[in-house]
């Protein structure tokens, strides 16, 4: 088996994309569909991507589905290195590219610990993103596996797994999401994938429609949006946080201490800009907005608000 490139994923395939915190086991779960368990890199048949760290992966020789099957594996939106929108642009890029080639998405895996004992941080950021680009048209296609059953008391797995069916994935499973486990089988993983196949005709997810048919800025879009309202609450934050020191700091006639506020509050915000990348690429131009308020297309898919 040898490097396909992208361009040669047919109309006909059948493509499921991987999505998720990352550790949430999507690389895992390819891995014991590939049969190449224990890997340190997806193996198989690698469709070059446009960018790096979205990886496709053709399965060869199957005996119900031959060579149509293509893995894709995403980056999720806890990257120590790289800032949300360079994931989403990542992403957005691959998806945009497949889609002008006419080619929608069979379905999406998204992936969840059930180790994980709250709903917070990283997978909360990971899973409200994934409302805001994959959308409501789509959801039916969705298959919402939760991962590392083996880690985990059953009696606690299903408490978690209840409490995020009843909230944190009802939006997803009233529009037909389907709720599943992985328990690092291979009949589990290929139950997920055979009924992802069976459920329904394709759909183009959110981010696709507002990329390629409303022709929308990646800023522009739900998903984009989302991004720059979350980073504005972050910075406004870090900025009360400081201006409050620096006004205890002043309280006490302590100047030195109100100096080192100052810096602070000014360190602070270049880090922001730094590890989120520039805000100012986030925003869109006053002048853009009411020129898409007034005349741009709405599109037929919703972002999903997951809180």
């Amino acid at each position: 088996m040898g490097d396909i490139d992208l361009r040669k994923i047919r109309v006909d395939d059948i493509v499921i994309a991987f999505m998720g915190p990352t550790g949430s086991g999507k690389s895992n779960l390819i891995d014991v569909l590939t049969g190449q368990v224990g890997s340190k890199r997806l193996s198989g048949s690698k469709l070059r991507s446009c960018t790096q760290d979205v990886y496709a992966v053709r399965l060869l020789n199957h005996e119900v589905y031959g060579d149509r099957l293509v893995f894709v594996d995403t980056p999720g939106f806890d990257d120590t290195d790289r800032s949300d929108m360079e994931i989403l642009r990542m992403i957005g890029k691959w998806l945009q590219r497949t889609y002008e080639a006419s080619i929608k998405l069979a379905g999406i895996v998204y992936l969840h610990r059930i180790t994980d004992n709250r709903m917070s941080g990283s997978p909360h950021r990971n899973l409200r993103m994934f409302g805001e680009l994959c959308g409501d048209r789509a959801t039916s296609k969705v298959a919402l596996v939760t991962t590392m059953w083996d880690r985990v008391n059953q009696a606690i797995g299903e408490k978690r797994q209840q409490e995020l069916e009843r909230n944190y994935f009802r939006e997803l499973l009233i529009r037909g999401a389907i709720p599943m486990r992985f328990n690092n089988t291979e009949r589990a993983a290929w139950n997920i994938v055979d009924t992802i196949i069976r459920e329904g005709d394709r759909e183009e997810i959110l981010l696709q429609e507002e990329l390629v048919e409303l022709r929308r800025r990646l800023n522009e879009t739900s998903a984009g949006r989302a991004i720059y309202n979350t980073f504005q609450k972050l910075l406004k934050d870090q900025r009360e946080v400081v201006r409050e020191l620096a006004r205890l700091a002043k309280a006490q006639n302590n100047m030195r201490l109100v100096s080192e506020m100052n810096l602070e509050y000014k360190r602070i915000q270049r880090e922001f800009e730094k590890s989120f990348g520039q805000i100012a690429e986030l925003k869109v131009p006053l002048g853009r907005r009411i020129i898409l308020y007034l005349f741009g297309k709405k599109s037929r898919a919703k972002s999903l608000v997951l809180v």
